[in-house]
C-alpha cells in the first residue's frame, strides 16, 4: 500500500506542468516609446517623447510578481517636432539637460489587478527631485517573436500623470501658458534575457 502511494504521488509530481522562475527583460530601445501630454495655455495639448530610453526588470509570469524594474530616460533626447520648443524644453525653465541628464523610473513591486493589468507604484527622479509615481500597465502579449530575434517578449502599455511643479518645474504653471500636469504614455517591447 504505502509503495502504491509513493508511487502515485511521484506520478502526480511529474504530470504537474512546472512553474517558471522570475525571468530578467530588457526593454527594446527600437521600440520602446515614453511620451508625454501636456496643455499649452488651455487651447490644446502638445504631444511630445524621449527617444533615448534603456531599462530592465525582473518578472514571474505564474505569480505577476515584479522587482527590480529601473528605467532611464535621456531629458536631451527630448522631440516635440518644433526645434525652438524642444530646445526650449531642453533649458533651465524645464528639464534643465546640462544639469540633470537623466532621469529614472524604479519599481519594486506591483499590483495586479486581472490577469493582463495592474499597477506598478514606484519613484520618479527628475531634476534631482524623487516623488512617487503610480503607472496602470496593461499586459498586451506574452510570446516568442514572430520573426527577428525571436527572443520571448512582452508587449506592454503604462500610463501615469505627474505635476511637473512637484519637481520644481514652475515655468508657465501660474499663469497658465503650460499646464502642471503631465499625461505620461509608455508603449514597450520588454525581451527576456536568455
Amino acid at each position: 500500500m504505502r509503495q502504491t502511494l509513493l508511487l502515485s504521488a511521484s506520478l502526480v509530481l511529474l504530470a504537474a506542468p512546472s512553474r517558471a522562475d522570475p525571468a530578467r527583460y530588457e526593454l527594446d530601445p527600437s521600440h520602446t516609446t515614453v511620451s508625454f501630454l501636456v496643455s499649452h495655455a488651455g487651447y490644446a495639448g502638445r504631444l511630445g517623447l524621449f527617444s533615448g530610453i534603456e531599462g530592465a526588470f525582473t518578472y514571474d509570469m505564474d505569480t505577476q510578481a515584479l522587482s527590480d524594474l529601473k528605467v532611464r530616460v535621456r531629458t536631451d533626447t527630448v522631440i516635440t517636432l518644433n526645434e525652438a520648443r524642444d530646445q526650449h524644453l531642453r533649458s533651465g525653465d524645464f528639464l534643465n539637460v546640462s544639469a540633470h541628464p537623466v532621469m529614472t523610473f524604479t519599481a519594486d513591486g506591483g499590483t495586479p489587478k486581472g490577469d493582463n493589468s495592474g499597477t506598478v507604484e514606484g519613484t520618479l527622479t527628475l531634476l534631482g527631485e524623487s516623488r512617487p509615481l503610480t503607472l496602470e500597465v496593461t499586459l498586451n502579449k506574452a510570446e516568442a517573436y514572430p520573426f527577428g530575434h525571436k527572443r520571448f517578449v512582452l508587449g506592454l502599455s503604462a500610463r501615469g500623470s505627474v505635476r511637473r511643479s512637484d519637481f520644481g518645474m514652475r515655468y508657465g504653471v501660474d499663469n497658465g501658458l503650460v499646464g502642471d500636469e503631465v499625461q505620461i504614455t509608455i508603449e514597450t517591447e520588454a525581451m527576456r534575457v536568455e
